[in-house]
C-alpha cells in the first residue's frame, strides 16, 4: 500500500551559501568559459573546412564572425564591384555545434553555485544572472568589433576576367557584424540559456513564488533537453562511424564541429512529420548527406520531407522509428520525474506544450538562406561560379502542431509505463 504526500516543502538555504556571495570573478570565470569554448569550436571547426588558407589574415575575423552568428548576432555580407557593377549578398545560418556548446559552459556555470539549494530569492538570482550578462555584453562588443573583413572575389580567367577589368569592376566581398544587434540578441541569447537551465534542473532553486510550476514544467523540459541532445549524440556516432567506413575525416569533423546538431534536429523534425521548403543552386552546397542534396538541387524550390527523402532512398524511413522509441522514452523520463499525484492526462498536455515549443525553436534556429550574385551594367547575375542561392525554411506551424500531437500521444503512453516506478511524493506502507 502507498500513501501519497500531497506537498513537499522546500528545504531552507543552507548559511553562508547565497548566491549574492558569488561575485565578480565567478561571473568572469562563467563568460571566459563560454566564449573561450566558443571561440576554440569555431577554430578548429573552420580550420577542418579550410578556412585557415583564406587570404590577408581573414581567418581570426571569420572565426569571431562564427561566434556572433552562434548567438544569434548580426553579420552583413557586402560587395563592391567598380562604378558599373555591383555584387549583393545575404547570409542567414546558425552553426549550432558552436551554440550548443556555448550554452552548455554557460549554463553549467550559472548552475554550479546553485546546487543544494531548494530555494532563492528572486533578487538573488537576478543579480548573479546580471553579473553574468554585463561581462557577456562587454565581451559580445568585443567579438563584433573585430568580425570584419573585406576580400577580393577570384573571377577565374576568361572573358569574365577580362570584363571586369576593362570596367574596374573587380568584385569584392566583406562582412561587418552589427555590434548593436550582436549585443541585443546576444543578451537575448544569455537570458534564454539562463532561463531554461533554471527550469529544467532539477537541483536549481527557484523563488518561492515559483515553486508551484515546477512541477509541470521542469520534467517535461528536462525530457526535451535530453531528447535534442540524444539526436545530437545518435549523429555523432553516425559520423564517426562515417568517417571510418569511407574516410573524409577532416571534412567530417568541419560538420562536426560547425553544424552537426543543424542535422540531428533537422531528422529530428523530419522524424516527427515535419516538412520543409528549399532549393541549392550555384555553386553553394550543403554538408548534408548526398539524397537530401539531391532533394534540394532543383531548378524550383523544392519539398524536404520524409516521403519525398524515402523516395530516394527508402533507408530514410529509419527516421520515423527513431522519434517512435525516443519520444516515449523521453515521455516515460518526465512522468518519472513527476510528482505522483500528476494524472496521465496532465502528462499528456505537459509534454505536448513542451514538445510544441521544441519543435518551434528547432525550426527558428534551423533555418538558412544564402545568396551572392554579380551584375554588369544593372542587368542580372552574371551566372557561372558567381551566382548561387541556397534556401531552406521550414513550414513553421504545422511543424509545431505535429509536435504538440506527437506529445500528447507520447505524453499519455510515458505516463502509463511509469506507474510501477517510485516517484517522488509516495512513500511505501
Amino acid at each position: 500500500m502507498r500513501l501519497r504526500i500531497a506537498s513537499e516543502r522546500p528545504v531552507a538555504a543552507p548559511a553562508g551559501r547565497s548566491v549574492a556571495r558569488h561575485g565578480w570573478p565567478q561571473a568572469l570565470a562563467v563568460v571566459l568559459a563560454t566564449s573561450v569554448a566558443m571561440l576554440v569550436v569555431a577554430a578548429v571547426g573552420l580550420w577542418a573546412a579550410g578556412a585557415a588558407d583564406l587570404p590577408k589574415g581573414a581567418f581570426l575575423p571569420v572565426v569571431l564572425a562564427t561566434v556572433v552568428t552562434a548567438v544569434g548576432g548580426a553579420v552583413e555580407l557586402s560587395g563592391n564591384a567598380g562604378e558599373l557593377a555591383r555584387t549583393n549578398a545575404g547570409l542567414t545560418v546558425v552553426p549550432l555545434s558552436v551554440t550548443l556548446v556555448g550554452a552548455l559552459a554557460a549554463a553549467g556555470g550559472f548552475l554550479r553555485p546553485l546546487r543544494h539549494r531548494a530555494v532563492a530569492g528572486a533578487g538573488e538570482l537576478a543579480g548573479w544572472a546580471a553579473r553574468i550578462a554585463v561581462l557577456w555584453l562587454l565581451t559580445l562588443v568585443g567579438l563584433a568589433s573585430g568580425a570584419r573583413h573585406t576580400f577580393a572575389v577570384d573571377v577565374d580567367s576568361g572573358t569574365l576576367d577580362d570584363l571586369t577589368d576593362a570596367l574596374d569592376a573587380a568584385p569584392k566581398a566583406g562582412f561587418t557584424a552589427d555590434v548593436p544587434q550582436t549585443a541585443g540578441f546576444g543578451l537575448l541569447w544569455l537570458a534564454g540559456i539562463l532561463l531554461l537551465a533554471l527550469l529544467v534542473s532539477r537541483g536549481a532553486p527557484l523563488p518561492g513564488r515559483l515553486l508551484r510550476f515546477q512541477a509541470s514544467v521542469r520534467p517535461a523540459g528536462y525530457a526535451m533537453v535530453v531528447l535534442v541532445l540524444a539526436y545530437v549524440v545518435l549523429a555523432l556516432v553516425i559520423a564517426l562511424a562515417s568517417v571510418v567506413t569511407r574516410g573524409h575525416a577532416k571534412e567530417t569533423l568541419a560538420v562536426i564541429l560547425l553544424g552537426l546538431p543543424n542535422l540531428a534536429w533537422l531528422a529530428l523534425t523530419l522524424g516527427l512529420g515535419a516538412t520543409w521548403q528549399g532549393r541549392v543552386d550555384g555553386p553553394f552546397g550543403l554538408p548534408v548527406p548526398k539524397v537530401l542534396a539531391e532533394v534540394l538541387r532543383t531548378p524550383d524550390v523544392s519539398t524536404l520531407n520524409l516521403r519525398t527523402v524515402a523516395a530516394h532512398d527508402g533507408r530514410w524511413w529509419w527516421l520515423a522509428w527513431v522519434a517512435v522509441v525516443l519520444l516515449p522514452a523521453a515521455a516515460f523520463l518526465t512522468a518519472a520525474r513527476s510528482p505522483a499525484r500528476i494524472r496521465a492526462w496532465q502528462h499528456a498536455l505537459h509534454l505536448a506544450v513542451a514538445l510544441a515549443l521544441t519543435m518551434l525553436t528547432l525550426c527558428l534556429i534551423g533555418r538558412i538562406s544564402a545568396h551572392y550574385g554579380l551584375s554588369l551594367l544593372g542587368i542580372g547575375d552574371l551566372g557561372g561560379n558567381l551566382s548561387g542561392e541556397l534556401l531552406l525554411e521550414p513550414v513553421l506551424w504545422p511543424a509545431v502542431g505535429l509536435g504538440a500531437l506527437w506529445g500528447l500521444l507520447a505524453g499519455f503512453l510515458g505516463a502509463l509505463l511509469a506507474r510501477p516506478v517510485h516517484r517522488r511524493g509516495e512513500v511505501a506502507a
